[in-house]
């Protein structure tokens, strides 16, 4: 749940890149990356992850559009509001290999399809309902989790840019909830984590990666911390007999030469 693929193809690409100067420039790196995965691993996955790993910098957030590739920072800095971040690893192995990261890919691509366009990205709930009765009731979900995310993380990047993190725990909490129970690629560990999360008082919590396992990323007052933690640690272990791993979170700059 916490990307290493991406970082290993990433990390790995830049040093050949480096040690042979064969001068391919961070786009391309992140493109084999993603090619990697797709002819490799199998995982018909999004560049989001490589694209992280390649032009991540330390001290912010990145929105990008991975239509047109563009991309653009967003101040990220919690510890001077009062927050910190943290990772809950459920150790659940998730396995994206296979049909059902790929099965989710296609629901989205049905539906843009239908919608006569390449992407669900720009598309909006309006025009999904009117197409409701031309789709399944599963490719409706996944495609109402899409439409709804893209709106999120808007939302996401203006409350960032006025300092304001209420409302991002809040829609990461609404982001959770959706890959659960629209995109369904959550699992009842990671659900567990996100609902003591809500039940400590936490800001906001969700699944971290591609799901099926892995991790919840939190983003906590600083003062429930250490209650929240306890918490987490001794509920979780009561129900499923072991601790979850506790990460702090630390963003710092994507794949480079040090």
């Amino acid at each position: 749940g916490m990307s290493s693929s991406a970082a290993l193809e990433s990390t790995f690409a830049n040093a050949l890149n480096e040690l042979f100067e064969l001068g391919i420039d961070r786009f391309e790196l992140a493109r084999i990356g993603q090619s990697t995965e797709h002819n490799y691993c199998g995982v018909k996955c999004g560049i989001m992850d490589q694209f992280a790993s390649v032009f991540g910098k330390a001290g912010h957030l990145m929105r990008l559009d991975c239509r047109s590739m563009e991309f653009e920072y967003f101040p990220f800095d919690p510890e001077k509001y009062g927050y910190k971040v943290v990772l809950l690893d459920s150790v659940v192995k998730h396995e994206l290999v296979g049909s059902p990261y790929n099965d989710r890919r296609a629901s989205c691509e049905r539906v843009a399809a239908v919608l006569g366009q390449e992407f669900l990205r720009g598309a909006t709930m309006e025009q999904l309902d009117a197409i409701k009765d031309k789709i399944s009731e599963e490719d409706y979900k996944r495609a109402r989790y899409v439409i709804g995310e893209e709106q999120r993380v808007m939302d996401v990047c203006e409350a960032l840019g006025r300092g304001d993190y209420e409302p991002v725990g809040k829609r990461m909490y609404e982001t959770h909830w959706g890959m659960s129970k629209d995109y369904e690629v959550s699992c009842e560990e990671l659900d567990f984590l996100a609902t003591v999360a809500e039940e400590c008082g936490v800001a906001g919590s969700r699944i971290m990666g591609g799901g099926f396992g892995g991790c919840t990323i939190n983003l906590v007052k600083a003062e429930l911390y250490d209650s929240f933690i306890a918490t987490a640690k001794s509920r979780f272990n009561d129900k499923y007999g072991h601790e979850p791993k506790v990460y702090a979170v630390v963003i710092s700059d994507g794949a480079r030469r040090l």
